[in-house]
């Protein structure tokens, strides 16, 4: 029987879990990137990792355009549930052209776990004002549909009919939404941030200049409200938010209203 959950493709041999997992890069990014669909160089190097022990429930694959480059362009990392479902637990794109922030690591090397650990609050501002989100270390390939499309085909070919999503960031969620995204949990505090946002709201008085990251300008930009909350304005982390999708269906669900990015 074809394998039907992470830990069933980890262990195949190397030659076909690979080809299995490869199933997930977009022909998209390749194109536009000039990748060659081998997924190698011009020398032969390999330019996809994949960690997947036979003993683990989880996988990790890194894309890079080139192979000495330091960020991957595609990075994700998947996981079985508990009942055998697929949780994507990161899923990142990278323009590898784009200008590198450091917000993943402190000047001297620490990482920050995309600020969610330990903040580099100087990159994080030059970030927000490049137009970036809580998070990115240079700006996206905005080839988020070609990606969904990828991901969908590799669940159809295991027999999957929905998967989970673990949104990091507000604006990770708000994403989900946009493509067809429900929630499992999280739901009130998407609402609640909403109306907090809102006029008469109470995050409103809190957009008072008293960091980079809480100017009045972002009680309407998602961007920005997504930068505000990852500086605390909460009173507590964004966490505690899972989401799900059918395959090939959307929810339809809409928790921002009347906000740009």
């Amino acid at each position: 029987m074809p394998p039907t959950t992470i830990m069933g493709i980890n262990q195949l041999d190397p030659t076909e879990k690979w080809e299995i997992y490869a199933r997930l890069i977009p022909p998209e990014l390749l194109q536009h990137l000039k990748i060659d669909p081998r997924l190698k160089d011009e020398h032969g190097n390999d330019l996809l990792s994949v960690k997947a022990s036979g003993s683990s429930q989880s996988v990790e694959l890194a894309l890079r355009h080139q192979v000495d480059f330091p960020d991957p362009v595609l990075y994700g990392h998947l996981a079985d549930t508990l009942n055998e479902q697929i949780h994507i637990l990161l899923y990142i794109l990278n323009d590898p052209f784009s200008p590198r922030f450091d917000v993943d690591r402190l000047p001297d090397g620490r990482p920050t776990v995309f600020g969610t650990k330990l903040r580099n609050l100087e990159a994080e501002e030059a970030a927000m004002r490049a137009g970036l989100a809580p998070g990115q270390i240079r700006r996206g390939l905005r080839m988020l549909p070609a990606a969904i499309t990828s991901f969908e085909n590799f669940l159809i070919s295991l027999k999957h009919v929905l998967y989970f999503a673990e949104p990091l960031y507000y604006h990770n969620a708000l994403i989900f939404e946009r493509y067809g995204f429900n929630y499992q949990k999280g739901r009130k505090l998407m609402e609640y941030i909403q109306a907090a946002f809102s006029p008469g709201g109470h995050l409103l008085q809190k957009l008072d200049g008293s960091t980079p990251f809480r100017q009045p300008e972002a009680a309407n930009s998602i961007r920005l409200r997504s930068w505000a909350i990852h500086d605390g304005i909460l009173g507590e982390p964004f966490t505690e938010v899972t989401m799900y999708k059918h395959v090939g269906k959307k929810a339809g669900i809409n928790t921002c209203t009347g906000c740009s990015w």
